[in-house]
């Protein structure tokens, strides 16, 4: 399975012109003949969340037309990172993550809102799992500080998940944490883990790129740095599986005790 990540900057409470950019890098990344393609968290707005009433995305109608259109067009599964979702009298920040067909098969909600960025103050955390299929593989999505809940993850691996995917909008001056959090998901869960950061600034902060794509063993096999690109790796479930038979640790959890 190839997977494309798109790390970009994000025009702050500008829907349209962010549109217009993805539709451009989901072609180059079409291009390259990726079957899974990965968007940052709330691309469509930013961190705009004082106006989320006027530019957020009501029931997501307008992000799940614009992305349908493109998966089914392109024949590709479209992580659609997380915009912000107005659902009745509250905005989650929700991920959708659509099939080739253009199907919605996933509506994931954040459960982890994060203080440092007023999120609490603006979003409603969401009560769902992160759990889908992609072409298959059963993955499961998380956004951004859910990264730093390990037990959230560990649920979803434990439930059957191999490949971990999270769009974030992860601050400049924690790229350590991002990059080290990551790569321990990856090794406690033997899970792929396929991280979507964001670059560029908004008027309150600074992003720190450096998307990654982590093998089970912990080991990098792709990342980006500070600047827009399209990071790609090639990603193996028989590898993932070979590497749980060489040390299992599902098997030896001790669940009398924990």
């Amino acid at each position: 399975m190839k997977v494309a990540v798109i790390q970009m900057d994000i025009e702050f409470g500008k829907p349209q012109v962010n549109f217009e950019k993805v539709t451009a890098t989901i072609r180059d990344a079409c291009n390259e003949s990726a079957d899974v393609i990965v968007l940052p968290e709330m691309w469509t707005t930013g961190y705009d969340l004082k106006r989320l009433d006027e530019i957020g995305d009501d029931e997501g109608k307008q992000t799940i037309e614009f992305i349908s259109s493109l998966a089914s067009t392109y024949r590709v599964n479209i992580i659609a990172g997380s915009v912000a979702e107005k659902s009745k009298d509250s905005v989650y920040n929700t991920m959708i993550v659509f099939d080739r067909e253009g199907d919605v098969v996933k509506k994931y909600s954040k459960v982890h809102l994060f203080r440092l960025m007023n999120e609490e103050k603006y979003l409603t955390a969401g009560n769902n799992d992160g759990h889908f299929e992609i072409d298959g593989v059963p993955s499961a999505g998380f956004i951004c500080y859910d990264i730093r809940f390990p037990e959230w993850m560990r649920k979803h691996a434990l439930e059957g998940a191999k490949v971990l995917f999270v769009p974030a909008e992860w601050p400049k001056p924690r790229t350590e944490h991002w990059r080290n959090l990551l790569i321990t998901r990856a090794i406690e869960n033997q899970c792929y883990v396929v991280a979507c950061n964001r670059i560029g600034a908004d008027p309150d902060n600074e992003f720190g790129g450096h998307s990654i794509i982590i093998n089970p063993w912990g080991e990098i096999i792709a990342e980006a740095d500070e600047t827009e690109t399209i990071l790609f790796a090639d990603i193996s479930i028989d590898e993932l599986n070979e590497i749980r038979t060489r040390i299992p640790i599902y098997e030896d959890r001790r669940t009398d005790l924990y």
